[in-house]
């Protein structure tokens, strides 16, 4: 495969470039030239442990990358924690658990491939890189977890002060090494631009081998499109159907930097047999108003309960855009849309423990209610909602919604009490640069 910037098609680059580049010099996102058909892969899946589905998608879309099995089993060692589709209770919806993780989030898979090539790539150049990430609350916490102690490799994760949960922060916080977290007074969406603008600046770049460990860097977002094409083979086995999917089988994705989501999109454009996706927002729903107007408006991120989807400009809505032609009737053809308030995703959370026992953290409850939305609407259709986090990681809004307390998995509590260090910065290139040059260059 190769790879160009959605704003200028003539930057063709591949897979390793990509990836150590993250941004394209123009300011765009690397995206695939040409889409694979994989649709005879997929015919002859069989369910199988993730890795080896994982390996066999490796070796279609990176010939170039060797040992596709070793790469597969050690960039996802933690998945054979992964099970396949839960069903609800009403037998409608489906739950795929994500976050079995070491950081307890979806962003898990992405994030540890992304760190296993990138250590591979730099061992055989004899190079060093420096990884700036941005997060609005799972991400740094993956990407630190999967980077911590590779060699050849620091990590700088860009956070929004106040705006992640405590565990989140403890994530980021704690590991050291080479490990550092920059706490940033501003937004996501402060943090995110500071990013796009370092790799796009002249003396940064020329001083630092910079990257980028975001769902706008390749490598960390195509392994996400694997576990739409486990589940889906986990499904259509479970169904009894061997040729084509399940009919009228739909994915739901909370949705905030939109990553997640253009990872299925991706595999549904390779030919995965499946109807639709859900794109479920939380108030921060400027890509819903795209898909219902055609316009897009981004605009200042808004603070919610399922905070790392508070983004007010999602990157990957470039990528969105190019997949569909940047015809916004094609997209609404394949992405259906559905936004849910804070009270309405607390709700979600106390109504399924009652009925249930299940509990859900904020991302997935927003998921969930807007499945039953488009159920409906949309009688007979299937749908694999995504749980993407652990609730454990947003125990408090989850204790005063439910008045239980979440148990943490061993992962997570073992944090509580480890000292926070994190380094003050204001929201301005200029603040990042001086830092990153100091340490670094």
């Amino acid at each position: 495969m190769r790879f160009a910037s959605t704003r200028n098609p003539s930057l063709d680059v591949g897979f390793e470039e990509a990836v150590f580049r993250g941004l394209a010099p123009d300011g765009g996102l690397y995206h695939p030239k040409s889409h694979p058909d994989l649709r005879p892969l997929f015919e002859q899946l069989e369910p199988a442990a993730f890795d080896e589905t994982a390996a066999r998608l490796i070796e279609a879309l990176f010939p170039e990358l060797p040992q596709p099995e070793e790469l597969a089993r050690q960039a996802f060692e933690f998945a054979p924690a992964l099970t396949e589709p839960v069903k609800s209770p009403d037998g409608e919806i489906s739950i795929l658990e994500l976050f079995h993780g070491p950081s307890c989030a979806f962003k898990d898979f992405g994030a540890s491939f992304l760190a296993t090539v990138m250590e591979r790539f730099l061992h055989a150049r004899n190079e060093r890189a420096v990884i700036l990430t941005a997060t609005s609350g799972d991400t740094g916490s993956a990407v630190a977890q999967a980077f911590h102690r590779k060699e050849n490799i620091d990590v700088v994760v860009l956070y929004p002060a106040g705006r992640v949960s405590p565990l989140q922060e403890k994530q980021l916080t704690t590991l050291g090494d080479n490990i550092v977290a920059l706490e940033v007074d501003g937004s996501f969406d402060d943090c995110q631009r500071m990013v796009k603008e370092a790799f796009v600046d002249p003396e940064l770049t020329s001083r630092i081998t910079l990257s980028s460990a975001n769902s706008i860097n390749l490598g960390r977002l195509l392994p996400q499109s694997f576990y739409y094409v486990w589940a889906w083979a986990q499904v259509r086995a479970r169904s009894g159907e061997r040729a084509a999917a399940p009919d009228r089988l739909h994915f739901c994705v909370p949705s905030g930097n939109f990553g997640n989501l253009t990872a299925g999109v991706l595999a549904w454009k390779w030919g995965l047999p499946v109807d639709g996706f859900i794109a479920a927002t939380n108030r921060n729903d400027v890509v819903p108003e795209y898909l219902k107007s055609g316009l897009f408006s981004p605009r200042p991120s808004v603070a919610t309960y399922s905070n790392a989807m508070d983004v007010g400009n999602p990157s990957n809505f470039e990528r969105l855009e190019a997949i569909f032609d940047r015809d916004w009737r094609k997209m609404s053809s394949v992405i259906s849309e559905e936004v849910v308030s804070d009270e309405q995703t607390l709700e979600t959370i106390r109504r399924v423990y009652e009925k249930t026992g299940a509990i859900l953290d904020p991302h997935t409850a927003v998921g969930y209610l807007a499945s039953e939305r488009f159920l409906a609407a949309h009688r007979g259709a299937r749908i694999i909602s995504l749980a993407t986090a652990h609730p454990g990681k947003f125990v408090e809004v989850v204790e005063r919604t439910i008045g239980v307390r979440p148990e943490l998995p061993p992962a997570l509590s073992r944090l509580l009490e480890l000292p926070k260090h994190s380094i003050p910065v204001a929201n301005t290139l200029a603040a990042l640069s001086t830092f990153l040059l100091d340490r670094y260059g």
